[in-house]
């Protein structure tokens, strides 16, 4: 460990490291956190820089997080808006239909959702439960799942159209980084509550989830409305990647000037083909 005097010479970072490595002090993990938190507030500067341009131009974006259970959804959302104005932003997770909603169209419930001029909205999860979750596990008929992959493409053509900035990402997790996570949300007391039945019978029913996100992606991705798979195994790297990626997509005011690199890592995130090699399989 660091001496009083140790501390009280290091007059420099590099300085410290010298003495670290004099004493044999391990100190990766450390550097490493500091590399995130550093990535981190630049990057949640930009967005800062974003929001305020989308207010100014009166732009609608809404961000969509899909994926399995444990994939990291909610943390890269709670990093996403830690610094955001909350007049300008809203996170959207809704809970399961009432049954006035069951009788409805399904997008009714979703498009009193949708961004107001000015908005960015991060959706925990949106209309894509009945692409995957529902079928998979029995909250839909197949022919209300027929139905809404009809739909969907045109319901977010009309989205396009009418000038939405619509962001699909699917948090991508393999079957052994899941599980991981499950465990150690049982072992924690703040994580509990995240953990249900449901997320069980995700790992009991992992290919049929698999078949329904394959054909999620194969008849629900266009060139107006991609999705954008984020390999999420290193949670700190997708959720970087993913603000990065979204920070990508608009010349706002002042985005030269960024003291990061904006450009997503193409090898944590991907825009879907259908022969990409996926860690979720």
């Amino acid at each position: 460990m660091f001496s009083a005097k140790d501390l009280n010479q290091a007059k420099t970072r590099q300085h410290l490291l010298k003495i670290a490595e004099k004493k044999g002090i391990k100190l990766n993990k450390t550097l490493r956190n500091l590399r995130y938190e550093e990535e981190l507030k630049q990057l949640q500067t930009e967005l800062v820089n974003l929001q305020r341009w989308v207010y100014q131009k009166k732009l609608r974006v809404a961000v969509i997080f899909e994926g399995r259970d444990a994939a990291g959804k909610g943390g890269s959302i709670k990093r996403f808006v830690e610094h955001l104005n909350p007049r300008s932003m809203r996170v959207v997770a809704l809970s399961r239909p009432t049954e006035v909603e069951m009788g409805q169209w399904y997008f009714r419930r979703y498009i009193k959702e949708l961004p107001n001029p000015g908005e960015i909205v991060f959706f925990d999860r949106s209309w894509y439960n009945r692409a995957v979750v529902e079928p998979v596990m029995g909250f839909c008929t197949k022919k209300q799942y027929d139905r809404f992959m009809v739909q969907v493409p045109g319901f977010e053509h009309m989205l396009y159209e009418d000038g939405v900035h619509l962001i699909k990402f699917w948090f991508s997790i393999s079957r052994e980084e899941q599980q991981r996570r499950f465990e150690s949300r049982l072992q924690n007391p703040l994580k509990q509550w995240k953990f249900s039945p449901v997320d069980m019978k995700g790992q009991e029913l992992w290919d049929r989830y698999t078949y329904y996100k394959e054909q999620m992606f194969s008849r629900t991705h266009n060139t107006f409305s991609p999705w954008i798979i984020v390999k999420t195994n290193d949670k700190r790297v997708a959720r970087l990647e993913s603000m990065r990626y979204v920070l990508s997509q608009f010349d706002y005011t002042g985005k030269s000037r960024a003291r990061t690199t904006l450009l997503p890592d193409p090898n944590v995130i991907i825009r879907y083909f259908r022969y990409q090699a996926q860690i979720d399989i």
